[in-house]
């Protein structure tokens, strides 16, 4: 199950009016509008051009919303200026420009339009018609927040939060986010949410957390209602509740979300919330992989591999899982070498299951690095290296795999790699046994004990749980 937040880039005010009041003029009908635009009223020239520009009450028309918009900004319009920046921009009636956009943004910022002054800004951080320049976009993005726009507060606070032209400043982001999502901006919103959820600058409350999400979510934002579905999931600030995770996670996989579509993928086919459907995880997994989402790739492979809710096919699990390996998945790239190991869809090759253990392995996978371990020790696939098994086993048993502690202690009771050291055999069969209930590893830890004095034991057994504490294990 993905539980990682989402991270949302800055999203910038699109290229459009819409924001802007088209005023009382925009009650009047066509004809009157028309009349007035005729008789050289400016306001009435830029709603017109409003009207063809959007398709309000006329069918869309650049050419003539161009037409509209230049008479009422010869007549120094701002609005009709930033209108015309639009067009040229998104090349509406004209062929684009990011160079003639930026001018008519100017005309129109100069005169204080805060939409003008915001786009100017994300032209600079973009570099579009301007060399890229973000401390020039930092001070055309504060000359629209200081007239209270919210998409210009985002905008400098996601500088602030990535080191965008400024110094990283937690403090300074959550204080734009704050006046951007009070009045109501989704995206600053999701980002406080986001903060308490992680604990960057402010103390880790998933309570908060949990309310800055619900009112992004409650505007429709698919990662925030996302955000929630993960929360219930793992109960962190609420009780733990697998249906209201399954609630939230199907409001953001509707919009198309592919984690969402993936997590509830999951809850069928483990049974949480629902009952238990592979075929049903199958559906939610497929939603996910036709948007080339990995995890979602590697669970289809997954269902494949074992036969649930499909007829087994190896052949059919390994595409899957390639498909989610050459997106760097660790888990598909561990199940291709296993797969090439045993012989499954493929002919058994072990120097090719070597190669997918590395790609696993050298992502940090534990159970990779164990069977690279195993491979060098017997000699498959490669020639026999006890040294190099140990070095491998090492990488694993850090991360608490007790298979691998188990073969150290073994490695150093036989000499095998290593010279003979009763005292390290004891201490990593110690590890093993602390985490694993196996008797065979209990009565080989026993049996080397026996070979040890009481003081050297007690001194062991103090360094094993001081190495556990340390990594974390206790």
């Amino acid at each position: 199950m993905k539980k990682a937040l989402l991270v949302l880039m800055a999203i910038v005010l699109s290229w459009s009016i819409a924001a802007l009041e088209m005023d009382d003029y925009a009650l009047l009908d066509l004809d009157d509008l028309y009349e007035l635009g005729m008789n050289g009223d400016a306001i009435a020239q830029f709603n017109l051009g409003v009207k063809y520009h959007f398709g309000y009450g006329v069918d869309i028309d650049y050419n003539e919303a161009l037409k509209w918009y230049r008479l009422a900004a010869d007549q120094g319009n701002e609005k009709a200026q930033f209108g015309i920046g639009v067009l040229y921009y998104n090349g509406q009636g004209v062929g684009q420009d990011f160079t003639e956009a930026l001018k008519w943004y100017r005309l129109a910022a100069d005169q204080g339009l805060a939409e003008a002054q915001f786009n100017i800004g994300v032209m600079y951080a973009h570099g579009e018609g301007v060399i890229q320049n973000r401390t020039e976009a930092l001070k055309w993005y504060r000359l629209a927040a200081d007239q209270g726009m919210a998409e210009a507060q985002y905008n400098i606070g996601f500088m602030y939060y990535y080191a965008k032209g400024v110094t990283e400043d937690y403090k300074e982001a959550l204080k734009w986010f704050r006046l951007a999502a009070d009045k109501g901006d989704v995206k600053a919103q999701y980002k406080i949410g986001e903060m308490y959820h992680n604990g960057k600058f402010v103390v880790q409350d998933y309570q908060e957390a949990m309310k800055w999400y619900r009112l992004a979510a409650d505007q429709g934002m698919a990662e925030a209602q996302y955000n929630m579905g993960v929360l219930y999931y793992i109960g962190h600030g609420v009780g733990q509740d697998f249906s209201e995770a399954l609630k939230w996670y199907r409001l953001a996989a509707d919009q198309g979300l592919a984690e969402a579509q993936h997590n509830i993928g999951v809850l069928y086919y483990i049974g949480q919330g629902v009952g238990q459907d592979f075929t049903e995880a199958l559906k939610w997994y497929r939603l996910a992989a036709n948007q080339e989402y990995a995890n979602a790739q590697f669970g289809i492979g997954f269902l494949y591999y074992n036969g649930q809710g499909v007829g087994q096919d190896f052949t059919e699990a390994l595409k899957w899982y390639r498909l989610a390996a050459d997106q760097g998945l660790a888990e598909a790239q561990f199940n291709i070498g296993v797969m090439y190991d045993n012989g499954q869809g493929v002919e058994k090759n072990r120097k090719e299951a070597l190669k997918w253990y590395r790609l696993a392995a050298d992502q940090g996978m534990a159970e990779a690095q164990y069977n690279i371990g195993l491979m060098y020790y017997n000699g498959q696939g490669v020639e026999k290296n006890r040294k190099e098994a140990l070095k491998w086993f090492r990488l694993a048993a850090g991360q608490g795999m007790a298979e691998a502690q188990y073969n150290i202690g073994l490695m150093y009771y036989n000499g095998q790699g290593v010279s003979n050291n009763m005292e390290q055999a004891y201490f990593w069969l110690l590890i093993a046994t602390s985490t694993t209930s196996g008797e065979e590893y209990k009565e080989t830890r026993d049996i080397v004990a026996d070979k040890l004095k009481a003081t050297q034991r007690r001194k062991i057994q103090q360094e094993a749980k001081a190495w556990m504490t340390q990594k974390g294990f206790e």
